[in-house]
């Protein structure tokens, strides 16, 4: 059975840092793209970054562009999202997710999904 967790969210204040877990069950981490993914209060998911299976680049929104890293441990079958500089616009719910053998991370394809992990950024 393959599950994605997320973990480390919490309440940060503007300016502050977090980084965020996904550790992956069931799953060749190696061989999955792996996206970040958020949602903020009345609003649609968005894509924050996408890390590609095959070619190993890392795409991120603009809005977080220069703020946040993702990192991948596949030893440990985990996916890291170090934020930093964190403003009140990117208190959302967190999540990860893989797309099997992909350099992409369109939303509707994604394979598997955690259940996400609260950000909160407030002074």
């Amino acid at each position: 059975q393959v599950q994605l967790v997320e973990s480390g969210g919490g309440l940060v204040q503007p300016g502050g840092s977090l980084r965020l877990s996904c550790a992956a069950s069931g799953l060749t981490l190696d061989y999955y793209a792996i996206g970040w993914f958020r949602q903020a209060p009345g609003k649609e998911r968005e894509g924050v970054s996408c890390m590609g299976s095959r070619d190993g680049i890392t795409h991120y929104a603009d809005s977080v562009k220069g703020r946040f890293t993702t990192s991948r441990d596949n030893a440990k079958r985990t996916v890291y999202l170090q934020m930093n500089s964190l403003k009140p616009e990117d208190t959302a719910v967190y999540y990860c997710a893989a797309n099997y053998y992909s350099d992409s991370c369109v939303e509707n394809y994604m394979d598997y999904w955690g259940k996400g992990t609260l950000v909160t950024v407030s002074s």
